[in-house]
Protein backbone atom coordinates (compact mmCIF):
# COMPACT_ATOMS: atom_id res chain seq x y z
CA UNK A 1 0.00 0.00 0.00
CA UNK A 2 1.35 3.19 -1.25
CA UNK A 3 1.70 6.62 1.23
CA UNK A 4 -1.37 8.21 0.13
CA UNK A 5 -3.18 5.23 0.54
CA UNK A 6 -2.68 4.34 3.79
CA UNK A 7 -3.33 8.32 4.40
CA UNK A 8 -6.51 7.89 3.03
CA UNK A 9 -7.15 5.28 4.78
CA UNK A 10 -6.35 6.75 8.32
CA UNK A 11 -8.12 9.79 7.52
CA UNK A 12 -11.56 7.65 7.61
CA UNK A 13 -10.20 6.00 10.80
CA UNK A 14 -9.48 9.34 12.44
CA UNK A 15 -13.90 9.70 12.16
CA UNK A 16 -14.12 6.99 14.38
CA UNK A 17 -12.14 8.41 17.00
CA UNK A 18 -13.96 8.94 20.51
CA UNK A 19 -15.97 11.89 20.96
CA UNK A 20 -13.67 12.71 24.16
CA UNK A 21 -10.59 13.32 22.15
CA UNK A 22 -9.03 16.42 23.27
CA UNK A 23 -9.55 19.69 20.68
CA UNK A 24 -5.95 19.94 20.67
CA UNK A 25 -5.42 16.24 19.36
CA UNK A 26 -7.89 17.39 17.08
CA UNK A 27 -6.44 20.47 15.94
CA UNK A 28 -3.19 18.58 15.61
CA UNK A 29 -4.81 16.44 13.13
CA UNK A 30 -6.44 19.02 11.23
CA UNK A 31 -3.47 21.13 10.75
CA UNK A 32 -1.64 17.89 9.46
CA UNK A 33 -4.78 16.90 7.22
CA UNK A 34 -4.91 19.99 5.36
CA UNK A 35 -0.72 20.41 4.86
CA UNK A 36 -0.96 17.44 3.46
CA UNK A 37 -3.92 17.86 1.52
CA UNK A 38 -3.12 21.03 0.49
CA UNK A 39 0.19 22.18 1.60
CA UNK A 40 1.14 25.57 3.28
CA UNK A 41 -1.17 28.31 4.66
CA UNK A 42 -2.81 30.00 1.46
CA UNK A 43 -5.30 32.07 3.02
CA UNK A 44 -4.68 34.83 5.88
CA UNK A 45 -5.84 34.52 9.40
CA UNK A 46 -8.96 34.91 10.40
CA UNK A 47 -10.62 37.72 12.51
CA UNK A 48 -10.81 37.35 16.34
CA UNK A 49 -14.31 36.83 15.96
CA UNK A 50 -13.97 33.26 14.45
CA UNK A 51 -12.36 32.26 17.15
CA UNK A 52 -12.34 28.24 15.97
CA UNK A 53 -11.41 28.89 12.26
CA UNK A 54 -8.54 30.95 13.79
CA UNK A 55 -7.70 27.88 16.13
CA UNK A 56 -8.03 25.49 12.89
CA UNK A 57 -5.74 28.35 10.82
CA UNK A 58 -3.38 28.32 13.61
CA UNK A 59 -3.02 24.28 13.77
CA UNK A 60 -2.50 24.36 10.28
CA UNK A 61 0.05 27.31 9.52
CA UNK A 62 2.01 25.59 13.06
CA UNK A 63 3.07 22.65 10.33
CA UNK A 64 4.38 25.17 7.97
CA UNK A 65 6.51 23.82 6.01
CA UNK A 66 6.65 20.35 6.38
CA UNK A 67 6.52 18.68 2.71
CA UNK A 68 3.07 17.03 2.13
CA UNK A 69 4.79 13.35 2.45
CA UNK A 70 6.17 14.14 6.22
CA UNK A 71 2.81 15.76 7.08
CA UNK A 72 0.80 12.45 5.90
CA UNK A 73 3.63 10.37 7.60
CA UNK A 74 2.82 12.68 11.14
CA UNK A 75 -0.81 12.24 10.35
CA UNK A 76 -0.93 8.89 10.22
CA UNK A 77 1.28 8.10 13.11
CA UNK A 78 -1.13 10.36 15.48
CA UNK A 79 -4.51 8.19 13.95
CA UNK A 80 -2.53 5.70 14.96
CA UNK A 81 -1.60 6.81 18.71
CA UNK A 82 -5.11 8.37 19.24
CA UNK A 83 -6.48 4.89 18.57
CA UNK A 84 -4.23 2.94 21.21
CA UNK A 85 -5.15 5.54 23.57
CA UNK A 86 -8.16 4.79 23.36
CA UNK A 87 -8.24 1.56 23.45
CA UNK A 88 -5.78 1.45 26.47
CA UNK A 89 -8.31 3.58 28.27
CA UNK A 90 -11.37 1.19 27.25
CA UNK A 91 -9.84 -1.50 28.65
Amino acid sequence: MGLKEDFEEHAEKAKTLPENTTNENKLILYGLYKQATVGSVNTSRPGLFSPKERAKWDAWKAVEGKSQEEAMNDYITKVKQLHEEAATAAA
